[in-house]
């Protein structure tokens, strides 16, 4: 018996060329979502797509209002969306730069705003009781070294979470965020290669390890899923009881 199904609903999910993105749209996918699949890197959504042909890719930098918003408004309507966008850089905080304050602010906050205004609209006019998840991170909610400006970015995204469920709830749509630790994508394997920064980070974990890809994918699942039906507005730690301490 299926756990979860999505069949017939559409879901958008961002980030989706590589890493948790492509994780959380491949088992929608299982689940029988028809999902359209967003990146910036064409390459990456070829090769998703060469493995899954039925899901749709959409090419497009989302750092990029105007395009961004064109590219969205031509997908017509989505059952569900998953903001799993974003970029880190990580620069001391007093030499962090305001081209790299901008750039991440644009991809991490501002798109998820430009990009979810369009897709709840699209769910009020249909009357669509949708779902939306908002991929954060621990950073969001303690102090990480070298992190000043991907950490407030994340805590935006959180505080934007709250808003759009207290103004999406009266009309069924629910919002919430997932917040996690270091998850070993094939990226995260290389930044965390670094055995003395590994070791100082794996202290602060209470479960002694990382995240893997399929955890945070369970917990998106989840909060999109009926399963879930009275929960919005809050932000979930995947987290190995990191925030815990």
């Amino acid at each position: 018996m299926e756990i979860y199904s999505f069949k017939g609903k559409r879901i958008l999910v961002t980030g989706a060329g590589q890493g948790i993105g492509r994780g959380i749209a491949v088992e929608l996918w299982r689940a029988g979502a028809n999902i359209v699949a967003l990146s910036r890197t064409r390459s990456h959504l070829e090769a998703l797509q060469s493995e899954y042909p039925s899901i749709d890719i959409v090419d497009v930098d989302v750092s990029d209002w105007e395009k961004t918003r064109t590219a969205i408004e031509s997908l017509g309507t989505f059952d569900a969306l998953v903001n799993n966008a974003a970029i880190a850089i990580c620069e001391p905080f007093l030499t962090s730069s305001s081209s790299n304050f901008d750039r991440t602010f644009d991809v991490n906050v501002k798109a998820v705003l430009n990009i979810s205004q369009i897709v709840a609209k699209k769910m009020i006019e249909n009357k669509i009781h949708g779902s939306i998840v908002n991929i954060s991170s621990q950073a969001s909610k303690a102090a990480l070294k070298d992190h000043a400006i991907y950490s407030a970015s994340k805590a935006a995204l959180d505080a934007l979470t709250r808003s759009m469920a207290l103004e999406l709830g009266p009309h069924g749509i629910r919002v919430n965020s997932i917040n996690p630790t270091v998850i070993m994508t094939a990226m995260a394997k290389v930044g965390w290669s670094d055995s003395e920064r590994c070791k100082e980070m794996l202290s602060k974990i209470p479960l002694g390890r990382f995240g893997e890809v399929s955890e945070v994918v369970n917990a998106v699942v989840f909060l999109l899923s009926d399963r879930s039906s009275m929960i919005t507005g809050v932000q979930l730690p995947v987290d190995g009881g990191f925030l815990a301490t």
